[in-house]
């Protein structure tokens, strides 16, 4: 098959999230285990938090419908998120809801669709020491409700905000390490799951 494609989004839309920071250094690593890497940022479609009569009376978020396609034409998604009182992001819990809703005048790339059958990473950040390891459960739980296909392979980037060095790669050769064997392991099963 051709380059899996992998998407690669960061859970904060702060302009210097630390997350971002990590995600330029996953989608390094992921392009060098053999990816297509598309690095979204979730400014560029924005949404109001999730309600079902928003919903009923309106339909989908114009941004959340082009979302749902860049996700659909995805083979996998690599989730950088910190950690918010030991959970996700409410921007990403909200983004990962809206994406889940079937749109009726494109049935075959909205809902569950956007998901089943894709693969999926979660990699943590934070200023301190533990890196946001607390939010890499609650992460792999909803995508893996949402019927992705999360590999154990997980990093904690702790001290993100000196973590990332000027050539795109973690500083800590051990965590370098860590997130190749992960990039490794996320273009392996995308490719085996598309087969």
């Amino acid at each position: 098959m051709n380059k899996p494609r992998i998407v690669v989004l960061a859970g904060s839309r702060r302009r210097e999230a630390l997350s971002r920071r990590v995600a330029v250094a996953c989608a390094r690593a992921l392009g060098a285990a053999g990816a297509e890497v598309e690095r979204i940022e979730l400014d560029d479609y924005p949404a109001p938090l999730y309600d079902g009569d928003l919903e009923a009376a309106a339909g989908l978020p114009e941004a959340i419908v082009r979302l749902q396609r860049v996700l659909h034409a995805s083979d996998g998604l690599l989730v950088v998120n910190p950690e918010y009182n030991g959970s996700l992001t409410p921007l990403l819990k909200n983004t990962l809801d809206w994406c889940s809703r079937p749109n009726p005048a494109d049935p075959e790339r909205s809902g569950g669709k956007v998901y089943v059958g894709r693969v999926a990473a979660v990699v943590g950040s934070s200023p301190g020491a533990l890196g946001g390891m607390r939010v890499l459960f609650h992460v792999r739980d909803v995508l893996g409700y949402l019927g992705m296909q999360v590999i154990p392979q997980q990093l904690a980037v702790g001290r993100a905000g000196e973590a990332v060095g000027d050539d795109e790669r973690l500083r800590d050769a051990a965590q370098q390490e860590m997130l190749d064997t992960l990039a490794g392991a996320l273009v392996d099963t995308a490719r085996r799951l598309r087969a």
